[in-house]
């Protein structure tokens, strides 16, 4: 069993972090596929009156979208050995060379649950119903946040454990090597299986801390909703 840390839980108020206080529309449009003639919402068209129209759509969605949305993110620390040429964690990995090879010579990592609530699902069902396009939006807006979110996480686990660029500080001291985050790698990715979300929600303490559940598909609710691991190895000096 790898040695693991306390469990920690993060409060996000977009107010303090820029990261979160502006939504990225180019990232929202990609994650709801409007940039083809295939999207239900016209934005592969050129006529500035359609895309006028769309960004209007847009703009009606993030404000009834943000004040609804929570940032919360639980997470603890782990130590990374290794058996030959897998990695040995806290859950199985079912023998996942991807994962293998993500975090390949890695001695530490992060594993973590990220979600921006149950507000977000809740006008996304409402409009499935009246507003297609709507939901077609919220959808994508909320797959744009909860990505923001991980990007602010995974941004500060890099400048708390890669902080020290020298193996001696300015006063003398040693330092601990850097280490050099690899990305982030989530349970049903490649051939790590979706099982292993059962093991995280219970390492992580996910429904009473941050208030992620599992349905029996194995699904996240709230939906917008990620778990990863972030591996990170000792960089090479020079």
């Amino acid at each position: 069993m790898s040695n693991l840390g306390p469990i920690l839980v993060k409060t996000y108020d977009p107010a303090d972090y820029p990261a979160l206080s502006e939504i990225n529309r180019s990232e929202v449009m990609r994650y709801g596929g409007m940039m083809t003639s295939r999207s239900p919402v016209p934005l592969a068209v050129s006529e500035d009156s359609d895309i006028s129209a769309v960004d209007a759509l847009i703009d009606e969605c993030v404000k009834e979208v943000l004040p609804l949305i929570t940032y919360k993110v639980c997470y603890r620390h782990t130590d990374v050995t290794w058996d030959q040429d897998m990695p040995v964690l806290p859950f199985d990995t079912h023998g996942s060379k991807n994962l293998a090879h993500n975090i390949r010579e890695c001695t530490e990592a992060v594993m973590f649950a990220a979600t921006i609530g149950v507000g977000i699902d809740r006008l996304i069902a409402k409009y499935n119903r009246i507003s297609p396009s709507k939901a077609l939006i919220m959808q994508a807006l909320g797959a744009e946040r909860v990505e923001a979110l991980c990007d602010l996480f995974n941004s500060e686990v890099e400048a708390e454990y890669g902080a020290a660029d020298d193996s001696v500080a300015a006063d003398g001291t040693e330092q601990s090597p850097r280490l050099r985050l690899r990305p982030r790698f989530s349970p049903g990715y490649g051939d790590l299986p979706l099982t292993v979300q059962r093991e995280f929600m219970t390492l992580l303490d996910c429904a009473h801390l941050i208030g992620i559940n599992l349905n029996e598909s194995l699904l996240m609710s709230p939906s917008k909703s990620v778990t990863a691991i972030i591996g990170m190895t000792p960089d090479q000096p020079g």
